[in-house]
C-alpha cells in the first residue's frame, strides 16, 4: 500500500505571517507523482499534461500572494495521485480516467487503497487550510478564501470562449463583486461559473474551507493558454489583483488605502 515518505511534504504554505486578507489555495500546483506510485502508469505526455496539474496555477497563485500580501497553502502532489478539491468518496479524487487520458495506477483501487492516499495526501492539505484559517482567527485577521486554477483551452474536442472564470457556491457576496470590478477589463472574456460550476463539482474547497468556516470565498479559472510567460502571468496576476482588491475593500476585508508590495 504506497504512502509518501514522512520527510517528503505534500504541501506548502507560504507567507503564513502575512498581513492581506487573501488566504490562497492552490490544490492542482503540482505534476509530482512520489516514486512510490509509479508513476500511475501515465506516458511522458500525460504525465505534464493538464490532467496532471494546472499548467500556470501556482505561479500566478504566487503573484497574487505577493501583490495582496496573502498567504498561499498549496499542494506538491498532482491531482491524479489525489485531487484535493474533491472529497474522498468522490470517483474524481483519484480518477481511472481524466477526459481522454488513462490513469492506470488509479483503475481498481482497493478501498484501503484509497483511505492511505486521503491520509497520505488530502488530510495534511486540508490541516494545513484548516491551522491558517484558525491561526487568523485568533488574531482576528479578516480573510477572504481564494482558490487558483487553470483550465484547458480545449475540452472533448471544444474550444472554450471563457478566458477567466469567476467561480461560486452559496455565498455569491466575494465573485459578486470581483465581477463588477471585472467591468473594467472589456478585453477580457470573463463569466461566471464557468467554464465549471457548482454542478461539476469543483465548489469542495470553497465548501469545507470557505463557507465552513463562514469566509468569502471564491474560486478562479484562468485558461491556461494565457499563463504560458512569465509576462503573460504577471499580465493576468495584475488584472486579477485589480478586481479582487476592490472587491475585498467593498466587503469591509481591506482598507481603502491598504498598500501592498
Amino acid at each position: 500500500m504506497p504512502s509518501l515518505p514522512q520527510d517528503e511534504d505534500v504541501v506548502e504554505v507560504l507567507g503564513p505571517d502575512a498581513a492581506g486578507p487573501a488566504l490562497i489555495l492552490c490544490e492542482h500546483a503540482s505534476h509530482r507523482v512520489p516514486a512510490e506510485y509509479g508513476g500511475l502508469g501515465l506516458t511522458d505526455e500525460a504525465a505534464i499534461s493538464h490532467a496532471a496539474w494546472d499548467p500556470g496555477a501556482r505561479a500566478l497563485a504566487l503573484h497574487l500572494m505577493d501583490c495582496l500580501d496573502g498567504t498561499l497553502v498549496a499542494s506538491t502532489v498532482s491531482r491524479l495521485v489525489y485531487d484535493c478539491n474533491r472529497p474522498p468518496e468522490a470517483a474524481s479524487a483519484m480518477p481511472a480516467k481524466s477526459e481522454m487520458i488513462e490513469v492506470p495506477g488509479n483503475a481498481g483501487l482497493s478501498a484501503a487503497q484509497r483511505a492511505a492516499r486521503t491520509d497520505a495526501i488530502y488530510r495534511p492539505f486540508c490541516e494545513a487550510v484548516t491551522a491558517q484559517v484558525t491561526a487568523r482567527a485568533a488574531r482576528t485577521q479578516p480573510t477572504a478564501l481564494i482558490t487558483v486554477h487553470s483550465f484547458t483551452p480545449v475540452y472533448y474536442g471544444a474550444p472554450r470562449e471563457t478566458e477567466i472564470g469567476v467561480l461560486h457556491d452559496a455565498d455569491t457576496a466575494l465573485a459578486d463583486a470581483m465581477l463588477k470590478a471585472g467591468a473594467k477589463l472589456p478585453h477580457r472574456a470573463i463569466h461566471r461559473n464557468r467554464p465549471y460550476g457548482p454542478e461539476d463539482g469543483v465548489t469542495h474547497s470553497l465548501k469545507i474551507h470557505g463557507l465552513a468556516h463562514g469566509l468569502p470565498n471564491v474560486m478562479i479559472e484562468v485558461r491556461n493558454d494565457l499563463l504560458q510567460t512569465p509576462d503573460q502571468i504577471a499580465a493576468i496576476g495584475d488584472e486579477l489583483c485589480g478586481m479582487i482588491r476592490p472587491a475585498l475593500i467593498h466587503l469591509g476585508l481591506e482598507t481603502q488605502g491598504a498598500a501592498h508590495a
